[in-house]
């Protein structure tokens, strides 16, 4: 039995002024798969992301979330997202752990000094489920890169979404943290079945993890198996550039 559509993308490209970035894709991502966007720098990894989040508008074709087409979509609760931002994060910035992911719940509940009990058991069940709650008082510019990184997946999961989008999540990140890192998402795909996006450069890891894998540079030359990904041997007319597969075993 098929699973239903959390993301579809129907016949879409986009260009900026006269430089086609993506072109014709067609994808479907199903509810409760893991899947992994890989493609060389510039290739429209990042724009097509933006695509689904509604940031941007295809020049041509349809962006569908649950079934929905952007246009009539306004569920956008159901939706977390952890950008490349997340990794250069301002260490100075005067906010504790548990301010920090409390912004996830602003602009999208309502009324938040009427319910503020409620919104700080949220808070706190988000925390704990990263492993962060004994640190919500702490400084988030006292933490590690990796511990910094949870409290942003925190952030996003904070109004329980079904979709969790992350662009480069790990990016200097030290292979401990990784490790940990890829261990909670495991997590939050199986046991609470939140469907995954993961955009990332390392092929040989995120080929390890994710369900299925998507390629794109430009057009999406590959979507399925993981595994079939990596036999194939000129990975370079992908790529533009020879590609050396390295598969890190974490955990």
């Amino acid at each position: 039995m098929e699973s239903k559509p959390v993301i579809e993308l129907r016949n879409v490209s986009f260009r900026y002024a006269e430089r086609m970035v993506v072109r014709n894709l067609n994808l479907v991502v199903g509810e409760g798969e893991f899947l992994g966007l890989i493609g060389p720098n510039g290739a429209g990894k990042s724009t097509t992301l933006k695509l689904i989040l509604g940031l941007l508008r295809p020049t041509e074709g349809v962006v569908s979330l649950f079934g929905r087409p952007l246009s009539e979509f306004q569920e956008w609760h159901k939706i977390g997202y952890v950008s490349q931002k997340a990794a250069s994060f301002n260490a100075k910035f005067p906010a504790t752990v548990r301010e920090v992911v409390e912004t996830g719940l602003l602009g999208r509940t309502g009324n938040w000094w009427g319910k503020r009990r409620e919104k700080r058991k949220q808070v706190m069940e988000a925390l704990e489920l990263v492993g962060m709650q004994p640190f919500h008082n702490r400084k988030i510019g006292d933490l590690s890169g990796g511990q910094q990184q949870r409290v942003f997946i925190a952030r996003a999961l904070v109004g329980r979404p079904h979709l969790l989008i992350l662009d480069e999540p790990v990016e200097g990140v030290d292979a401990e943290a990784q490790s940990q890192f890829y261990d909670l998402l495991e997590t939050l795909n199986q046991v609470y079945g939140i469907t995954l996006v993961i955009v990332s450069h390392d092929i040989g890891t995120i080929s390890s993890k994710v369900g299925k894998l998507a390629c794109i540079n430009e057009v999406l030359h590959y979507h399925g198996n993981p595994a079939d990904f990596l036999q194939q041997r000129d990975l370079s007319s992908v790529y533009g550039h020879d590609v050396s597969l390295v598969q890190h075993q974490h955990g």
